[in-house]
């Protein structure tokens, strides 16, 4: 029987949790419940990104929430200026994030981890700043200047997918479905990507990067080439994050959105396949949780983010195999045929 390789293993697993989820809205009717996992599957979508980009290409980028908040912006000015589809607006959101990433990429991914992380953060500092600052009144909706980016109210109120004339009362369990659609995307992608050919260009850099490029490995164009996939897929979550809540503004930069997604990514576990949907799990029940408490929730991020760096630094993923190697059944090694002594 022929072994499946190890991308065809991920695979399976990645159709096998697709199908789990699928099952989902057939046992959950209660709609806080779906909207509550439909959150988690678009932070998920995020967090695999930011992994592939992070634990793999090790590119330490800021901006990720950026090329969401691209995605998301541009649903929202073209549902709002154009009246453009959403079903448009949503892959050219990801165009337009990768294509934001290309350019952000040539002039921070020369520089080493520190400064790409600093350069990045400075760039979705001052995006934030001058959406929040800008009154100037581009156009008068129902009366009321509309600054171009939205200004501190950014834009709401516009279409979404379409489920609500199609369905009726039941038309979170289509949203449910895009979103979802949009999260197995983004894993099959980052699975395709970890373990195929960039993948492996992405470890040898990793372990080595004067070796990778005596072989002719050029670690630019490899993380610039990671920086533009990532920043489409995470595009793509953006645009669909503002569909499904008919919402895009300011508040996708703050700085406890960002922390709370890296938390994800770190308590996952970095380097790893699944780890971005433990990770994702795992904080959303955290958050869940801690929903009564106000400002203690972000302390409570803050504080399991900093037990996972320090106790359990390989994360969720790492813990779980690190325990399957120890308490797992072991392999038997080969009989070894004894070989007949020669005759003297």
């Amino acid at each position: 029987m022929t072994r499946l390789s190890d991308i065809q293993k991920h695979l399976v697993g990645a159709a096998v949790f697709v199908a789990a989820m699928a099952t989902v809205p057939f046992f959950v009717s209660e709609r806080y419940l779906l909207g509550e996992v439909i959150v988690f599957m678009l932070w998920a979508s995020v967090a695999t990104q930011w992994n592939l980009l992070t634990g793999h290409a090790g590119v330490f980028s800021l901006g990720q929430m950026l090329f969401f908040a691209i995605g998301s912006y541009t649903v929202g000015m073209t549902a709002s200026y154009l009246e453009l589809s959403p079903w448009i607006a949503m892959p050219t959101g990801a165009v337009l994030a990768s294509a934001a990433a290309f350019f952000i990429g040539i002039a921070c991914l020369r520089l080493g981890s520190a400064y790409v992380a600093l350069l990045t953060f400075a760039i979705v500092f001052m995006v934030s700043t001058l959406i929040i600052t800008d009154s100037e009144c581009f156009t008068h909706v129902n009366g009321i200047c509309q600054p171009l980016f939205g200004g501190g109210n950014g834009f709401s109120g516009f279409q979404d997918f379409g489920f609500r004339k199609l369905l009726k009362g039941n038309w979170i369990i289509g949203n449910y479905f895009v979103v979802l659609v949009s999260l197995a995307i983004s894993l099959v992608a980052s699975i395709i990507v970890i373990h195929g050919r960039l993948g492996l260009a992405f470890r040898a850099l990793h372990d080595s990067a004067l070796y990778a490029a005596s072989r002719g490995l050029n670690r630019t164009r490899f993380r610039i080439t990671a920086f533009v996939i990532t920043a489409f897929f995470t595009g793509l979550a953006g645009a669909v994050h503002a569909t499904h809540f008919r919402f895009s503004g300011p508040s996708l930069f703050e700085m406890p959105t960002l922390v709370f997604i890296l938390a994800m990514v770190i308590v996952g576990g970095l380097r790893s396949t699944w780890g971005p949907i433990f990770g994702a799990m795992a904080m959303m029940l955290l958050v869940e949780l801690a929903k009564g408490m106000g400002d203690v929730r972000n302390t409570a991020v803050g504080v399991v983010l900093v037990l996972f760096v320090l106790l359990l630094p390989k994360g969720i993923a790492g813990g779980a195999a690190a325990a399957f190697r120890t308490f797992g059944p072991r392999q038997s090694e080969p009989a070894v045929t004894a070989q007949p002594e020669s005759a003297h």
